[in-house]
Parts: C-alpha cells; sequence; structure tokens
C-alpha cells in the first residue's frame, strides 16, 4: 500500500492502533475479512456501531484505491440490521453500484461468517481525487 494510506485507522499498516484489516479485488468485488475483539465494545459485549462504520466506509473506498484511485467519502446511508457480539468474525464486501463522472456509488455489506447473516450495509458516494 502506498505510503498515503499507511496510517489509515482501518487498512494502515503503519498504524499501530488500527484495526489492520488487508483489503483485495476478487474480480468486481472488494473484500477482507475480520475479527473485532473487546477493544472495540460499544456496550455488553456488543461491538459498536462506528467501528462497522469503519469497515464498511474501508471497504466501498477501497473499491477505488485497489485499481489505482484516490477518494474521499461525501455522503453514505447506513443500515444497521443486527447487533454483533465481539469476537465475531465477519467478512466485508464492497461493489460499485454506478459511476457518473468523479463520482462513484458503492455498496457495502458486513456479513457474520458463522451464518453469513448481513449485520451492517450501506451505500456510499464517493469523489474521486482529479
Amino acid at each position: 500500500m502506498d505510503s498515503s494510506a499507511n496510517r489509515c485507522f482501518v487498512c494502515g499498516p503503519g498504524n499501530s492502533h488500527g484495526l489492520g484489516v488487508q483489503f483485495r479485488l476478487d474480480g468486481d468485488v472488494c473484500r477482507a475479512e475480520f475479527v473485532p475483539t473487546e477493544n472495540y465494545t460499544g456496550y455488553n459485549g456488543i461491538v459498536h456501531g462506528g467501528i462497522l462504520f469503519c469497515l464498511l466506509d474501508d471497504v466501498m473506498a477501497n473499491w477505488l484505491f485497489l485499481k489505482g484511485e484516490r477518494c474521499f467519502t461525501a455522503r453514505a446511508d447506513v443500515r444497521y440490521r443486527q447487533p454483533l457480539p465481539v469476537g465475531t468474525a465477519v467478512r466485508m464486501e464492497g461493489r460499485l453500484l454506478r459511476r457518473k463522472g468523479r463520482v462513484a456509488q458503492i455498496e457495502g455489506k458486513v456479513f457474520r461468517q458463522d451464518d453469513d447473516t448481513v449485520v451492517v450495509e450501506a451505500t456510499g458516494s464517493f469523489m474521486v481525487d482529479a
């Protein structure tokens, strides 16, 4: 990963306090896996919603980043479907919905790995750097 994202909280290898997620492209899908520890608890052993949104934001943005494009989140609509207990492995997927000029609309989902249910999902608009 280039130095511009080295300190990213979600995926930057140079951030010792980050989540350490490693994204990859699999055809037209950006994918990654993660197991949230108790460090990311919101309450009663449930993963904080902000951490879940961080994962979504990055799986969507990395769809562009891994294709060599830099972007920033312009807007996001998030739907939390169920609580996620700490220690539950998840997988993330990001897919391009449409692109018009510098604006890319991308969908992201976080699934429980044990039963494949959707925990949280989002659609986001991303402005691609010119």
